[in-house]
């Protein structure tokens, strides 16, 4: 009865809010570090994981998604599937599939994914890198050019002279 497209045809895009559930018959368990849970260290896991405490040094989750809630305080590289930042991150975010910055999140450090979301508010400073891993391995180099094969472009004059003109 309602069509969920606007007057163009395209489905109305709302923002992706990625829901975690510790029903492990709905996809998995989710491991949570609480407000006032500090971790100094290397955290490694096979599991999704939300973080509304503070975390220093690295976090890797290569296959599973990380959620920084709005109180997480992290220093720290990241490597997950998805990476989802509410909180305040220092550090850079690498990710298979997306990084998604909410509202409330603020990123200082680099991004390795092929998706990312800004969301309006969001704090970012760092340089993005959306190649996908695919991509760079079937890329090979330009076939290099002879010397005979380059064509030179002329040299360009001055306009001044050209026209006949002054500065």
């Amino acid at each position: 009865m309602w069509d969920k497209r606007d007057a163009s045809g395209r489905p109305n895009e709302a923002p992706v809010h990625p829901v975690y559930t510790s029903d492990p018959s709905k996809g998995g368990r989710i491991v949570n570090i609480g407000p006032s849970i500090q971790i100094k260290g290397e955290l490694q896991g096979d599991e999704d994981l939300t973080i509304d405490g503070r975390v220093e040094g690295k976090i890797e989750l290569r296959d599973h998604n990380l959620t920084i809630g709005p109180n997480g305080k992290i220093k720290a590289d990241l490597y997950a599937n998805t990476i989802v930042i509410a909180g305040d991150v220092q550090g850079h975010a690498y990710a298979k599939e997306r990084v998604e910055i909410a509202p409330t999140g603020r990123l200082n450090g680099d991004i390795a994914a092929p998706r990312i979301t800004i969301a309006d508010g969001a704090h970012f400073k760092g340089s993005v890198d959306m190649e996908r891993a695919a991509e760079t391995a079937r890329k090979t180099p330009a076939p290099v050019k002879s010397s005979d094969e380059v064509r030179r472009i002329p040299e360009m004059k001055d306009d001044a002279k050209i026209q006949g003109t002054r500065l």
